[in-house]
């Protein structure tokens, strides 16, 4: 299993740069960012930072979406960047929740994404692509080159989207129910249009924080760091029941029941520990959702999400343990993932 390293693209820069060289050095493989460029800075201008100052690190956004930038402008910031230090970049790619909501428009459609999927790995690899009937090309990008793209994705069309046309697919939660459901309707997608389900890099994607024990305490201070996470995940949640219902079957009752008492979401607060708009939900759904408690507990729930054939793991560190959980993954959690 690989590990990822997510970060907000915070100021200043520099410490974010420094986070993700602190997490090569222990022996994660990814370093992702959010995109959302009216609530953080430019992540592309941070990414050649950190390319520049690693070695292997594996770098992109989780995730950018179809909408903010022309979809050529996108395949060429990446196709660059891995000119400059080898394929060492990765687009992660989804609606826009927050990058489209913020700036006063709605997020993307399935049609918009699939779209940005061809164009942005074809470019990205030096083929043609059409944009909308004109066919472009760059020149410039050598041989070899490539842009994989892994689709973030809940809701039944999206995940079939995901197997039958994304390089990996990102899940943001790491429950191993609705990990296990929601993996084999992409796995089963993929190879009904003749893929592999080997095709399909699986990332799950989540906040994880680390206790010394599993007290009352420890596990309640960890909870409050994580809280956010149920609202992020519950606006993803909140579209699919508007589009499919909560008892349709489409979406799991699992997924659905704890954001009835959801009254709002403000973008200000948005993947920030004590948000004042996620009190909805309940300790049961961060403990499902996240990693919380003594390494031991991060070990367990890991091992059974492998199991369930999820290839990375990236952790989310909005809270106040950016360092410790960094360390406690480098000398503990990882090497027993990838012994």
């Amino acid at each position: 299993m690989d590990f990822g390293l997510v970060l907000q693209t915070d100021p200043p820069a520099s410490e974010v740069v420094e986070l993700m060289k602190r997490a090569e050095d222990v022996g994660f493989t990814h370093g992702w960012t959010f995109d959302s460029c009216v609530l953080w800075q430019e992540p592309f201008v941070i990414y050649s930072r950190i390319l520049a100052e690693t070695d292997r690190l594996i770098v992109g956004p989780i995730v950018t979406n179809p909408g903010t930038r022309t979809w050529e402008v996108t395949a060429s910031t990446f196709a660059t960047l891995n000119d400059m230090y080898g394929n060492r970049t990765v687009c992660g790619i989804g609606r826009g929740d927050s990058a489209m909501r913020v700036a006063g428009r709605k997020p993307n459609t399935l049609a918009r994404i699939s779209g940005a999927i061809k164009v942005i790995r074809a470019l990205g690899r030096g083929d043609e692509a059409d944009l909308g009937g004109t066919v472009v090309k760059f020149p410039w990008v050598r041989e070899g080159a490539e842009v994989p793209v892994w689709m973030a994705a809940y809701g039944p069309k999206a995940l079939k989207m995901a197997g039958e046309e994304a390089d990996g697919f990102i899940l943001q939660l790491a429950d191993p129910f609705l990990t296990e459901w929601m993996v084999k309707a992409v796995r089963d997608a993929a190879v009904a249009a003749g893929r592999s389900v080997d095709d399909v890099t699986i990332c799950v994607a989540a906040p994880a924080y680390v206790t010394e024990d599993d007290s009352p305490k420890a596990l309640g201070h960890a909870r409050e760091q994580c809280r956010w996470f149920g609202g992020m995940v519950g606006n993803h949640v909140a579209d699919l029941v508007g589009k499919y219902g909560s008892d349709s079957g489409m979406v799991p009752q699992q997924l659905t029941d704890y954001i009835k008492a959801r009254e709002g979401y403000d973008y200000a607060h948005h993947g920030r520990s004590g948000n004042p708009d996620t009190k909805f939900v309940p300790d049961e759904i961060v403990d499902r959702f996240c990693l919380i408690g003594p390494v031991s507990a991060h070990v367990e729930r890991l091992r059974a999400l492998k199991a369930l054939g999820v290839d990375q793991f990236a952790v989310y560190a909005m809270h106040d343990a950016k360092e410790k959980v960094i360390d406690q993954y480098g000398q503990n959690v990882i090497p027993a993932l990838t012994s």
